[in-house]
């Protein structure tokens, strides 16, 4: 058993860097208070969670729980080859939350475009000019952003 008691310089920043991941934290998706909606100046993360849930008048999209549900192997793959590259030394744990950060927005973003939601009613279609829900300006696809964060 001699020697497990001694780590290696490498071995201190890996320690340190597993440390620092337990306390942070990527959050994908909207932030409210960081943007408005410039016709209705409603907060995106109300109209984001108005399309997510659904109200009275709109069904629900659920595209936050479709970026997720739809890509978990994906998002696992990810974690791992993150894991791999601080354990390597190539990356840093605020690296890593970037880059996972970095893919979430851009899975939120490829499911408000491409995602299966209950279609849009005759009405809003004329008034769109389009079939798509969840697309009108762009705006909120726009606006999906990651933070990072120390966990609460």
């Amino acid at each position: 058993m001699a020697g497990h008691d001694r780590i290696t310089p490498d071995g201190k920043k890996f320690f340190k860097q597993i440390a620092e991941l337990k306390k942070l934290q990527a959050r994908a998706g909207f932030q409210h208070g960081r943007e408005t909606d410039e016709d209705s100046g409603a907060d995106m993360a109300d109209i984001a969670m108005w399309n997510e849930l659904g109200t009275a008048r709109s069904p629900s999209r659920p595209f936050l729980r479709q970026s997720v549900d739809n890509n978990t192997d994906h998002i696992k793959a990810m974690c791992a080859a993150q894991l791999n590259a601080i354990a390597k030394g190539t990356a840093t744990a605020k690296d890593a939350l970037q880059a996972l950060g970095v893919m979430q927005v851009g899975l939120i973003q490829a499911t408000i475009r491409d995602g299966d939601f209950v279609e849009n009613r005759p009405s809003t279609i004329k008034r769109k000019g389009s079939d798509r829900p969840l697309i009108d300006t762009g705006r909120m696809r726009q606006s999906v952003h990651y933070v990072i964060e120390e966990k609460k």
